[in-house]
């Protein structure tokens, strides 16, 4: 079985309920036992790829021989997430966009600061990139990161302090104009006030970002994840096309079971197993029908058709890496705080 809720209070209360019932049953029993529910905290443009995915293993764990188990879900934007974690969101495992939140648990001991050995690919089983979607006939001829500092042009991201889609896209325009001047900091740096100036709302999430461009109609082009572009083509495609950029960001999609909650309610082995299952042929299947980027490169290249080719360049490249980027562009007072002006 398994059930999604987006918000976050409706997932704890969820929560709550099975943990008082977990103990009535204990208390009856006069012994614990191995919950068979788990939940998953993922970020705002996952929830799609998650229910055929926790469908998919609910099916092989059962096949294994396991018990029926029980997959929830929970989204929002990948920080926000990591944050109702460490203030008690009782989340089995957590998939996210960005290694930083799960950082995040590490320094509150809830993970074990070694989390990204504990899998394979620093334990992210799948990849993604920032592309454009504009309307219909691309009326403003947009085809590349410099067109988004056009003064016609008006930019749909998420708000960058608190989403990782947001953050990605940014550091994509930051790294853009690293790449075309040299390395020159403050060419970027002029750039990206230019690309924010020209973002008419900011939405907390990336889901948030997809209804203000499509249903709200507002801005001329959305900046978002790559299975979140082609989901609004599946369901839209008459209004909407893709904008595929000269170079974009690479975006690493971490995953960790949450020790401290998985240890205390004896779901370890379901939790592990749930991830491990991401790096199935099986798991990397359903990655790739949800235009998401497999590790496993047969299956990559199976679906190269829906995954064009361009140069991806990484976080550490044109920003030191996530802690440096969150210290120097996102903390308070950085970069962003410096040249964004509310509209």
């Amino acid at each position: 079985m398994i059930k999604t809720s987006s918000s976050w209070y409706g997932v704890r209360r969820l929560t709550l309920a099975r943990l008082a019932a977990g103990v009535a049953l204990a208390a009856l029993a006069g012994t614990a036992s191995a919950e068979t529910t788990i939940l998953n905290a993922s970020y705002d443009v996952t929830r799609e790829f998650y229910q055929a995915y926790n469908k998919a293993f609910v099916e092989h764990w059962k096949a294994e021989g396991g018990d029926a188990v029980e997959v929830q879900q929970s989204h929002a934007g990948s920080s926000k997430q990591a944050r109702a974690i460490v203030d008690g969101l009782q989340a089995d495992v957590a998939t996210m966009n960005q290694s930083t939140d799960i950082d995040i648990l590490a320094e509150k001991n809830l993970v074990p600061k070694n989390w990204a050995e504990r899998l394979p690919h620093h334990a992210a089983p799948y990849t993604s990139t920032i592309l454009f979607i504009v309307r219909k006939g691309n009326p403003k001829q947009i085809k590349d990161w410099n067109d988004l500092v056009r003064n016609d042009v008006q930019v749909i991201i998420p708000n960058p302090k608190l989403s990782g889609n947001g953050r990605y896209s940014y550091i994509g325009a930051w790294g853009y104009a690293l790449k075309k001047n040299n390395g020159d900091e403050a060419i970027a740096r002029e750039f990206v006030k230019k690309f924010i100036s020209n973002v008419p709302v900011l939405d907390s999430g990336g889901r948030g970002a997809t209804v203000t461009f499509s249903q709200r109609n507002i801005g001329d082009v959305l900046l978002t994840f790559e299975n979140e572009v082609h989901g609004i083509l599946k369901e839209l495609g008459d209004k909407f096309e893709v904008v595929v950029p000269s170079v974009s960001i690479l975006a690493e999609a971490p995953v960790t079971v949450v020790d401290s909650v998985a240890d205390k309610r004896g779901t370890r082995k379901l939790a592990e197993a749930y991830l491990n299952y991401l790096y199935s042929d099986a798991g990397q299947e359903i990655v790739a029908a949800h235009y998401f980027r497999p590790r496993n490169e047969a299956i990559l290249k199976k679906y190269s058709d829906r995954f064009p080719a361009l140069d991806l360049f990484t976080i550490e490249e044109v920003a030191g890496g996530w802690k440096q980027a969150l210290k120097v562009h996102f903390s308070d007072g950085g970069v962003f705080d410096q040249i964004y002006t509310k509209q």
